[in-house]
């Protein structure tokens, strides 16, 4: 696993999965003839034989006074439709432990949006009963994204009423405006598009930046080419618009980026590159 340090800032990931299968068609533009077209993807980002390389992982936010994760992955024992990502049964809080961090102690869980392999590890099973993983923790949810997926079921399964329902009858959740200052140097970036309340997670501290992205990017071939889009964005002209005008407003800028869903080593710099953009690592 991976560790970063921005001023009084540590981000640390946590893989869950690793996947070059392309079992799940995230970007269907990314065929190995397009993706031979941009060769800086290469070896970090696209197998020998042109796949893409994915990561679903989740970050810990650790600053002087908080201790955060962003995005909580898939979770074991989840009734969902891809048999890849059913009933898993994967050591994630051992590792989670193994890295210094006991669950009790993380006080803030952030969603950058509500999809299965972001809320996972929101919850797990106990004694055949969803209950929250982080229990002394708040969990940070955009209000209209929690209100979209109270009302719409997601394609993947019960995602809402396993890993969402329980933390908020639980009394956890905060649900706050797209533009939230969680605290901390830490705040939401709105990034609507590929689901209703997506946001992106900023972080600044002493004089440095960071920013994870959520799914506001799957992949880094998405910087080169921003128009490809995927077919689980909820409005995929909006996540198109808002994808072009992130690259625009970071290019050549000292922020670092982070990809949620990025294969090592994860983050970079976007550099323009003529008439698009590139990931410099």
């Amino acid at each position: 696993m991976l560790k970063w340090k921005f001023g009084d800032t540590t981000i640390t990931q946590l893989i869950e999965l690793k996947d070059d299968s392309g079992s799940v068609p995230v970007l269907p533009d990314a065929t190995p003839e397009n993706l031979a077209t941009i060769p800086w993807l290469k070896p970090h980002f696209v197998t020998p034989d042109g796949k893409l390389i994915l990561n679903i992982q989740m970050m810990i936010i650790e600053t002087p006074d908080r201790k955060m994760v962003v995005d909580t992955c898939i979770g074991n024992d989840k009734t969902l439709a891809l048999e890849a990502w059913a009933n898993m049964q994967r050591p994630f809080i051992d590792n989670l432990k193994k890295l210094g961090h006991d669950p009790d102690s993380i006080d803030t869980v952030i969603c950058t949006h509500l999809h299965v392999d972001h809320v996972g590890w929101n919850t797990r099973k106990v004694n055949g009963k969803w209950v929250p993983t982080f229990k002394n923790a708040r969990y940070v949810m955009v209000e209209s994204e929690f209100n979209h997926w109270q009302h719409h079921q997601d394609d993947f399964g019960p995602v809402f009423q396993e890993s969402v329902q329980p933390v908020f009858e639980a009394g956890l959740v905060d649900l706050v405006k797209p533009d939230h200052q969680v605290g901390s140097g830490v705040w939401f970036e709105p990034t609507p598009g590929h689901t209703p309340g997506h946001v992106s997670v900023h972080i600044a501290s002493k004089g440095e930046e960071a920013i994870i992205t959520g799914d506001m990017m799957h992949h880094p071939c998405q910087i080169a080419r921003p128009d490809w889009v995927t077919p689980f964005d909820n409005d995929s002209p909006a996540a198109m618009s808002t994808r072009q005008a992130f690259l625009e407003r970071y290019a050549d800028k000292p922020v670092t980026v982070f990809g949620t869903h990025f294969a090592d080593p994860v983050c970079g710099k976007i550099v323009k590159d003529g008439k698009t953009f590139r990931f410099a690592v």
